[in-house]
């Protein structure tokens, strides 16, 4: 399997297609095979697309820290030199758009457009852990309907949460509803400094969002518990397409894939696709916020 040797660490990647560079970027606890179920072969016939499994994530290096959205954004940079990349394209789902919107910021230079998906921010990490937060009534609600029981007292317990989460099956592509490979996970959750990293904005601060120059197309589901972000992002960046998904949640590569698919092609000026004339995406500003931290169930290792 090919990878690069970004300093010490050594981050997997995969390139399909063929046309305009494209790199796309995972979430939270996930890996690049998200990116391989449905939108990079909708996609290969326009770009060339190359997929990388994040630091600590998939077939790439584990490593005790560096995880960090500043980090990252170090390491897909890496990515770019190693491979030739001058300008991409950049796509991320959730803590991978997060990453891309960091690597905007530090080397602006080197970004042609960016796809945000569900980018959630650390910045805006303690909306999502107030006790009140909508979004442990859904993980909770996630968790209970495949039989998992989450005690009154542990309903807003990250830790508790996430460790159950992994006792989930996987909900999407072929390999629904079988046992997920938690050992991998575990040691990630455990052993490493990804939770901590991950609520740290380093120079991704609120103020420094209106510095990020890129075309941003900016996606979430109507339904998405990360509307708080969305909120934030499509009135501080300051050249951003906004689209809420109609019937959408966190996962749009995953639930919503065609949708999400139009939604790039579109932003990235190719002709809407044959049968494609049915989906229509909401971009009014009048969406409720309702912010979620970053729900582990997307993890499909």
């Amino acid at each position: 399997m090919p990878k690069v040797k970004i300093g010490d660490v050594n981050l997997h990647y995969l390139t399909v297609g063929r046309g305009t560079e494209m790199v796309m970027l995972h979430g939270f606890l996930g890996n690049l095979a998200v990116w391989h179920l449905a939108i990079a072969p909708a996609l290969r016939g326009e770009f060339r697309m190359t997929t990388c499994d994040l630091r600590g994530h998939g077939y790439s290096d584990v490593t005790p820290d560096g995880y960090t959205t500043s980090s990252l954004a170090r390491d897909l940079k890496g990515v770019l030199d190693a491979l030739g990349l001058e300008q991409p394209i950049l796509v991320g789902h959730s803590f991978g758009a997060d990453v891309c919107l960091h690597f905007a910021l530090l080397f602006p230079e080197r970004v042609s457009k960016i796809v945000a998906i569900e980018a959630g921010l650390a910045a805006l990490v303690h909306q999502r852990m107030d006790r009140e937060w909508e979004g442990w009534r859904y993980w909770v609600s996630k968790l209970e309907e495949v039989g998992l029981i989450v005690p009154p007292e542990k309903r807003t317990d990250l830790d508790f949460l996430l460790n159950l989460s992994l006792e989930t099956p996987k909900f999407y592509g072929p390999a629904r509803g079988l046992p997920r490979n938690r050992e991998p996970l575990i040691n990630l959750i455990r052993h490493t400094t990804l939770l901590a990293d991950y609520t740290e904005p380093g120079e991704l601060t609120l103020d420094a969002i209106p510095r990020i120059t890129a075309d941003v197309l900016l996606m979430y589901g109507d339904r998405s518990h990360f509307l708080g972000s969305y909120e934030y992002l499509r009135h501080a960046l300051p050249s951003v397409t906004p689209v809420l998904l109609p019937g959408g949640e966190h996962f749009g590569p995953l639930e919503q894939p065609e949708l999400l698919t139009e939604e790039i092609r579109r932003f990235c000026g190719l002709p809407e696709m044959a049968g494609s004339g049915a989906r229509k995406a909401s971009v009014e500003a009048s969406a409720m916020a309702r912010p979620l931290f970053d729900h582990p169930a997307e993890a499909e290792s």
